[in-house]
């Protein structure tokens, strides 16, 4: 009787928290895309609690902590990404560029080499920055 009430429970509460969590995550979207950084970060962070696996809800803190010019913060989150999807285009392309813009050639080329190895989408805007470091690195 006792597993049969677990095995009930589970049935009815494990649909309804992964509802919650694609819509914490969904109402995240919302927020960002109409500029309310901070509701959109609370919304993120909720999902992570429910997912922490959640790659996709970090890459949108990454991005918020760009606009907030918290650029600790954006890394820290990029690189969970990466942790979690090596080959997220989006997610290495952001820290090269991060890296480029704090100086740190080795690091950013070392980062837009790795992409260029598996980029699909990001190809070209991983060649305009690879001209970019080497650019910026002769000076």
């Amino acid at each position: 009787m006792h597993i049969l009430l677990k095995i009930f429970l589970i049935i009815i509460f494990i649909p309804n928290l992964l509802l919650a969590n694609n819509k914490f995550f969904q109402e995240g979207i919302n927020l960002y895309n109409i500029k309310k950084f901070d509701d959109a970060k609370f919304k993120f962070e909720q999902e992570i609690v429910l997912n922490p696996k959640s790659e996709m809800s970090y890459l949108y803190l990454s991005k918020i902590f760009k606009k907030l010019k918290k650029s600790d913060l954006q890394e820290q989150n990029l690189n969970t990404v990466i942790l979690l999807n090596p080959q997220n285009e989006e997610a290495v392309y952001n820290l090269a560029r991060l890296k480029l813009d704090s100086s740190d050639f080795i690091k950013s080329k070392e980062l837009n080499n790795k992409l260029m190895k598996f980029c699909k989408k990001f190809c070209n805007k991983a060649s305009k920055l690879n001209l970019e470091i080497d650019n910026l690195s002769k000076k």
